[in-house]
């Protein structure tokens, strides 16, 4: 299922909802419906960057992880193998973070799931 956030500050955002949920986890919001509003912004854009910072930090721990596990056959090199073209947490989250951002700096609320 797909979620559209809404804003006068910014264009629409639309995200699975299993993306989307990771976030409003983070921010204590309802993924079916809700509204983070221009006061809210401030905070929920440090709480989405600290989270990025930290997936980031661990990102190279990740990657290894991923080519073990790509590499498992008899040989130590897989040239058949395509590499997992894997979608960050901090790229599915950069669209919504600048339209916090937007909202904050334009004191717009965000709305989704009305």
């Amino acid at each position: 299922m797909l979620i559209t956030f809404h804003s006068k500050a910014a264009a629409d955002v639309t995200m699975y909802e299993e993306h989307a949920k990771r976030i409003l986890d983070l921010l204590g919001k309802d993924v079916k419906r809700g509204v983070i509003t221009a006061a809210e912004a401030a905070q929920a854009v440090q709480v989405l960057e600290k989270e990025i910072a930290e997936t980031r930090a661990h990102a190279a721990s990740d990657d290894m992880q991923r080519d073990v596990n790509a590499h498992h056959g008899e040989t130590a090199e897989d040239s058949e193998h395509e590499g997992a073209q894997l979608v960050s947490f901090s790229t599915r989250a950069f669209p919504l973070l600048e339209m916090l951002r937007a909202s904050r700096d334009g004191g717009n609320d965000i709305l989704w799931g009305v």
